[in-house]
């Protein structure tokens, strides 16, 4: 069975991240998640979510492409969750490109795939707030 994982705060769930999830799915057997917690997300990532990670897990859980979902809680803890999941594919979107390179050190493949160029969480906050 081929392993993929990917990393990600999934907050405000769009089709962007769907075709991501989809796109990894197709990389493997078996699709894990590794969800940004709020805590990770508020002090290392200086981002305020939406959806509570609890309401995000739910919404990732759903997805028929994802098998598993794991809390993400630092940036270091990807070497280990390599060893710890048996992971064959390290996959990501492209504008981490180059960013995580250093885990084919531990035996996998990384993956940096296109995003869905015309939305994006980011986008979708401000295009919100310019509504007011």
């Amino acid at each position: 069975m081929k392993r993929v994982i990917t990393y990600g705060t999934f907050d405000m769930l769009h089709y962007g991240h769907i075709n991501l999830l989809r796109r990894a799915k197709e990389l493997g057997d078996y699709l894990i998640v590794a969800l940004s917690t709020d805590k990770f997300n508020s002090v290392m990532k200086q981002k305020k979510c939406f959806f509570s990670y609890e309401q995000r897990k739910l919404l990732l859980e759903a997805i028929r492409y994802v098998d598993l979902v794991i809390p993400e809680e630092s940036w270091e803890q990807k070497k280990e969750d390599m060893h710890l999941y048996h992971i064959d594919t390290f996959v990501i979107g492209d504008d981490w490109k180059g960013k995580f390179d250093y885990l084919k050190d531990e035996g996998v493949e990384v993956v940096y795939l296109t995003r869905t160029p015309e939305i994006s969480t980011t986008q979708i906050k401000q295009d919100l707030k310019s509504k007011k």
